[in-house]
């Protein structure tokens, strides 16, 4: 991690000299000088990171780096604090001002001075230092030996595997099986994919054994490929391997042959054969494009079977390919296959009844990994049956990863994973940990803290939170991120670290000094951490003068024990603080110290029982998060407005339930000249004063706008706001009463790129506006009580993923005609007083999977051309007419019995005052 403190320093550097010159002031040589030199360390840096295992000085110096490029951040951040505040110091009365504190700034401005000075110095005996003790001879002479890659060996010692350690694999056999075999002449690529561990190699190595594949084809080789690999070594060891088949002697000139003269012997052995390749564990996306010159598609039906933990990897094959995204085991393999590694001298495989709950922990850990429940198993059969030492156990699992020997092998073979990453995915990836263990991640929330803490580099023509978007997926393309949830787009919405790879990170982490864990255990925290995670709000946290001082984020996730929580204690300390997280926690008053947090970039109180913030908020000019939803706050401080580096501004209140409002969304008046930020990207949700409404045009670069309380005379200016917005990606708008008119009409041109709408409040006719939104995935229309045909005015939507009609339509019908909705995949009728009768034309949402019909009194059927639905997954029917519902459950007519074929039917009613639920 030390080449990622390097490079995120050099990269903060070059920013500070190419935007700040000016604050930097007579200190532009320092940094000038600090930059050059980590430049001409950077390349040994990152080879160091590589060989550190071979030397305790090497990685003794490596450790050195990394502190040394934390100490020079901190320096300069306070440096350049130090200089704005003397930037904004202007006027009779800074004059005055500086008059008064002359002496004290004198001593400030030398002290920082004297820091940048010590620490060039530092920096200079640092590098120096790997020179005068010859760091970079080390391992003249030898192939350089990357730290974990003698794991790659473990894919080939897996082709001996006994087939009685392979469970829960039948499926996935079968299917490679049947792609081998099957009657296509033409040269096919066959990749599997799936993190670390998940068994990719010992499911190839089942196919492989397989007498079948020995009678099909005529040869075959397995070769595994390192993460540096040589194409030209790769295509020899084919070479050797065919000829080894054969029981003829490879050429003797093989070894001194080269690249061009090793693809022609492999075409000319090849070009009559049926033949069968794996290429095992595939880092590079070009390694396929080096070496698939050696594969004659000659019309054999010859395979090509090629593991790897990057999904890119296997997508970058393209046409004439097959890829198997390989799962964890299910429960029932993954305790049989930990039963018979643990308890292996019991014919029966049989847990122990007092051993059941701690295995079924040990193993939940796991999580259907076979490579950890082989190893983790093996680990428990060498232990006593005695409850306490598998209790010890599974609380140490993490040291035990990290320091058993006979886990060694799952540690080295996961790491590959981390050590393969870029440096700055290394930055984010162990980032996760801050999250506690089980604890949603949030895509967006995931991609602002990134931001805040500077992970981000910054491309030209793209904001830094899209840049942001494409780190995480490719972490979830290398398998290092998992996905839990999507939304009705596909794109991520909630996320998640395997437990196992997320106690390895834990540990590299804290080595690192990047993040570590506070579980509420009474102790004193010492060292420089850069950023701590609690996971128990009680009161004493007890931080060392050295973490507080160094302390990047802190996080609070409460707990079912949390109580209370105050900030008093410990704000103060934070002078470098960038990231503040107390979603959730039970914090009642904001200190005002909060405003000395300089570097503050992210600010997260939602959730949490707050009702003031500190009136100088202006103090904080490097927020760039501000996040006060469903809190007690009533109003922002007029200082807010000055914070020229707002980007997400959050201040949804608590929901009013008041029938007489739109409860919705339920917003916060602004303070005046909050348009005056044209860094704003959120804006969400702000009250729609008379004075905001035309100045909204000012932010241009916004992409989600909420206002609530519009009223009617209002609207026409509101769209003038919004047509200037042409990157405006959500759009909220929310009338002061639910029998307030919507006036939108005059919006002429929408926002092209538009993707998410919101309109809540009355409405004469459906916009005419809003059927050329050809990019609009998600609809909500609540209280428009529309009495036209509003489905051909909306059927037009292509792009449409998501639509909800809340009180929205009062006609009689809805009739869904073919080509309508292409894309339609979820649509919610909610409270819609006139409708009886629902009809489905055939050819009618083709890609219809949920369907949602709440509280909806007056209908009669809906079963109509139902079962034209064919893509239809799920059917929610909740508060539905009881003479509906019966007819349903009676199934009383042939429309009724179509319904029942729908895989997953929900009803939800009340009978004799009790709500039911049943699924079926």
């Amino acid at each position: 991690m030390a080449d990622g403190a390097v490079n995120f320093l050099l990269d903060k550097l070059t920013t500070i000299l190419l935007q700040s010159a000016s604050l930097l002031g007579d200190a532009r040589d320092e940094v000038e000088d600090i930059k050059l030199e980590l430049e001409s360390m950077k390349s040994f840096v990152r080879d160091a990171e590589r060989r550190k295992e071979m030397s305790d000085s090497v990685e003794t110096w490596v450790r050195q780096v990394r502190e040394v490029a934390y100490e020079v951040e901190d320096i300069i951040d306070e440096y350049m604090h130090y200089r704005y505040k003397d930037r904004l110091n202007h006027g009779l009365k800074g004059i005055f001002q500086d008059v008064v504190r002359f002496p004290t700034k004198l001593t400030a401005r030398n002290q920082i001075s004297s820091k940048l000075q010590k620490i060039k110095a530092k920096v200079h005996e640092v590098s120096e230092r790997s020179k005068r003790y010859g760091f970079d001879r080390l391992d003249e002479g030898k192939t350089r030996i990357v730290s974990g890659d003698g794991w790659q060996q473990y894919g080939e010692t897996s082709t001996f595997l006994d087939e009685d350690d392979i469970v829960g694999m039948e499926e996935s056999t079968e299917q490679l099986l049947a792609w081998l075999t099957e009657d296509e002449p033409r040269r096919t690529v066959i990749s599997i994919v799936g993190m670390g561990g998940l068994g990719k190699t010992t499911l190839v190595t089942r196919v492989y054994n397989n007498q079948i594949l020995k009678r099909d084809f005529d040869c075959w080789a397995w070769i595994a490929v390192s993460r540096a690999y040589e194409a030209s070594d790769l295509l020899r060891n084919m070479i050797k391997q065919f000829f080894g088949t054969t029981q003829v002697p490879a050429p003797s000139t093989l070894g001194s042959m080269n690249y061009r003269q090793l693809l022609g012997m492999l075409i000319d052995h090849l070009h009559q054969k049926r033949y069968v390749i794996v290429l095992d564990d595939v880092w590079s996306i070009d390694l396929w494009s080096k070496i698939r010159g050696a594969f004659p598609n000659n019309g054999k039906g010859s395979r090509i079977i090629l593991t790897t933990r990057n999904e890119n990897v296997a997508t970058s094959i393209g046409i004439g390919s097959h890829v198997h995204r390989l799962q964890a085991l299910q429960e029932k393999d993954a305790w049989a296959l930990f039963c018979k590694k643990a308890f292996w001298n019991d014919p029966a495989h049989c847990c122990p009844k007092e051993l059941q709950p701690l295995a079924e922990a040990i193993l939940k850990k796991c999580e259907g990994l076979p490579l950890a429940i082989v190893a983790v198993g093996g680990l428990m059969c060498s232990r006593s049956k005695a409850v306490k030492e598998w209790k010890n156990v599974y609380e140490s699992l993490n040291w035990q990863l990290s320091n058993n020997p006979l886990l060694e092998h799952v540690k080295g073979i996961l790491l590959l994973s981390f050590n393969d990453l870029p440096f700055y995915l290394k930055h984010c990836f162990l980032y996760c940990c801050v999250f506690r263990d089980g604890y949603p991640i949030k895509r967006k929330r995931l991609i602002w803290l990134w931001v805040a803490e500077g992970f981000i580099r910054e491309r030209k023509g793209m904001a830094v939170e899209e840049v942001a978007e494409e780190y995480l997926e490719e972490l979830v393309l290398r398998n290092m991120i998992q996905v839990t949830e999507t939304n009705d787009c596909g794109r991520v919405k909630l996320c998640r670290v395997h437990d196992v790879m997320r106690e390895l990170a834990m540990t590299t982490s804290e080595k690192e000094n990047f993040c570590t864990a506070y579980d509420g255990y009474p102790t004193r925290l010492e060292g420089k951490v850069q950023r701590l995670s609690v996971h128990s709000a009680g009161g004493n946290i007890r931080l060392s003068s050295s973490m507080s001082h160094h302390l990047r984020s802190f996080f609070v996730f409460p707990t079912d024990t949390c109580s209370s929580f105050s900030l008093d204690a410990v704000s103060s300390k934070f002078r470098f603080l960038r990231v503040l997280s107390l979603e959730g926690v039970a914090v009642q008053s904001i200190p005002s110290t909060l405003v000395e947090l300089f570097n503050l970039r992210y600010l997260n109180l939602r959730d949490t029982k707050i009702n003031e913030l500190p009136k100088s908020m202006a103090k904080l000019n490097n927020l760039q998060t501000l996040d006060v939803r469903n809190t007690s706050l009533q109003r922002l401080p007029s200082g807010i407005s000055k914070l020229s580096a707002l980007r997400h501004l959050f201040v949804c209140r608590r929901k009013d339930h008041n029938t007489e409002t739109t409860d919705i969304l339920c917003g916060m008046q602004a303070p005046a000249g909050i348009c005056n930020i044209r860094s704003l990207q959120t804006l969400a949700c702000i009250e729609a004063g008379k004075e905001l409404i035309p100045q909204l045009g000012n932010l241009t670069d916004l992409k989600r706008l909420e206002v609530t309380k519009l009223s009617a005379t209002d609207g026409a200016k509101l769209c003038t706001s919004i047509q200037r917005m042409t990157c405006l990606l959500r759009l909220g708008v929310v009338a002061t009463k639910t029998d307030e008119e919507l006036q939108l009409d005059a919006l002429h041109l929408p926002p092209t790129f538009l993707q998410k709408l919101t309109l809540v409040g009355k409405l004469n006719r459906v916009p005419p506006w809003l059927g050329s939104l050809a990019s609009l995935t998600h609809l909500h229309l609540r209280f428009s009580g529309l009495k036209e045909d509003i489905l051909s005015s909306l059927g037009e939507l292509s792009s449409l993923v998501f639509l909800q009609l809340n009180k929205a339509y009062d006609g009689q019908i809805l009739h869904f005609e073919p080509g309508w909705f292409p894309r339609l995949q979820k649509l919610s009728l909610i409270e819609l007083p006139g409708l009886e009768t629902l009809e489905f034309e055939k050819g009618s949402l083709p890609s219809i999977r949920d369907l949602y019909l709440i509280r909806c009194q007056a209908l009669k059927t809906f079963s109509h051309g139902i079962e034209h639905l064919t893509s239809l997954q799920k059917l929610h029917l909740e508060d539905i007419p009881d003479q509906l519902l019966e007819q349903l459950q009676g199934c009383t007519t042939e429309d009724y019995e179509k319904v029942w074929l729908i895989p997953t039917i929900k009803l939800v009613y009340t009978r004799d005052d009790t709500r039911v639920v049943e699924t079926h």
